[in-house]
């Protein structure tokens, strides 16, 4: 039975930029580098005709690239902080991407999200962390930005069934309209 979810994976500079961010702070648990992604839907642990059906219903999405930027860094659990994340700038594209995502969910048989959709990408988990640490932390980091960066594809991943967190594996790849073509080796 697979965990799996659909998401953006990033850029290697702009994981490069947020894992820099990484510093001893008491009670985060830090996301590895190669982790870090945006979640457009979490389909949890599902047996194989569902996810088989729902990677069907992703691989009829049929949206333009767009493009993202990062824009500052926020936590998730108000008084009690649960997640430290990175912004990203609005985006219109990224929300129809993410409401047709939800849309082949429902398609392939899932129960709806409860949650609205907040574009961000987790960079730790917080527990027991000291309040005037990590407000010190986000003052710093309050400004984050990044270069704008393309987004051609979504994937859907997998990840360890019952347990979340990574390592992340990639199971299959979602070309957007209007993504550069990937042609194979030549030398073949």
């Amino acid at each position: 039975m697979p965990r799996l979810f659909s998401g953006l994976e990033l850029p290697d500079d702009i994981k490069d930029q947020l894992s820099d961010l990484e510093v001893p702070l008491p009670g985060a648990s830090w996301i590895e580098e190669d982790n870090l992604h945006i979640t457009l839907r979490f389909a949890g642990d599902i047996d194989n005709r569902l996810a088989h059906e729902f990677a069907e219903e992703l691989a009829r999405i049929d949206i333009d690239v767009f493009d993202l930027a990062l824009e500052g860094v926020h936590v998730i659990g108000g008084n009690d902080p649960k997640i430290l994340y990175a912004g990203l700038s609005a985006s219109s594209q990224l929300e129809a991407l993410a409401r047709a995502h939800e849309r082949a969910a429902r398609s392939a048989g899932l129960a709806p999200e409860t949650r609205p959709f907040k574009p961000h990408i987790t960079l730790a988990r917080l527990r027991n962390v000291s309040i005037p640490d990590l407000t010190r932390f986000l003052q710093a980091h309050a400004l984050l930005r990044s270069r704008r960066f393309v987004i051609e594809e979504f994937v859907l991943f997998s990840s360890k069934p019952k347990t979340g967190g990574g390592p992340y594996a990639v199971e299959e790849t979602f070309p957007l309209r209007g993504a550069r073509p990937v042609f194979a080796d030549l030398d073949d």
